[in-house]
């Protein structure tokens, strides 16, 4: 599979792994940021479980598929015919992924700076506009009321994002 062309300074983020990720990216054994926003821009809600039904090779493929328009249909149509065949029974399709938060350079989202205020640090907002879509995916994600918040401050620290408060 060849990368797909990337302005020059900018990595292309459709593989990317994140070293807070690193504790299960080598084997693939929980969904990388780089997969989970391809599934919400495919418009897949696929679980852990489904996840876990798939081979190696699979997830592999799933990481290296590239994030175009037209690849993240023919990702999405090739995850909800293949889930039908798992135990866990088939994936679910969703609305793709349109204006979010995390497709937003311009505000910072309140439940970022929310969790990191409950952790003692901010977010700069111009930092944040220089964050690329996949960092910003993350740090929504690693923001959601509710979620374990242990690698925020691990991905924030990735990011160059650290400022106490």
């Amino acid at each position: 599979m060849s990368e797909p062309f990337s302005p020059p300074g900018q990595e292309a983020i459709h593989n990317r792994l994140f070293a807070f990720e690193a504790d299960f990216s080598g084997d693939l054994r929980c969904l990388p940021m780089a997969v989970r926003r391809k599934l919400d821009l495919a418009g897949v809600k696929l679980k852990l479980v489904h996840w876990h039904g798939l081979s190696p090779a699979e997830r592999q493929s799933l990481l290296q598929w590239k994030d175009d328009g037209r690849s993240l249909k023919a990702m999405g149509d090739w995850l909800l015919g293949r889930s039908h065949s798992l135990p866990e029974g088939p994936a679910k399709a969703l609305e793709p992924a349109r204006a979010c938060a995390w497709q937003q350079a311009d505000t910072l989202p309140g439940d970022v700076a929310l969790s990191c205020a409950q952790l003692g640090l901010q977010i700069d907002p111009q930092r944040w506009a220089c964050l690329d879509e996949l960092q910003r995916f993350a740090l929504i994600k690693l923001s959601h009321p509710g979620h374990e918040h242990r690698n925020m401050a691990r991905a924030l620290g990735e990011f160059g994002l650290l400022r106490g408060s």
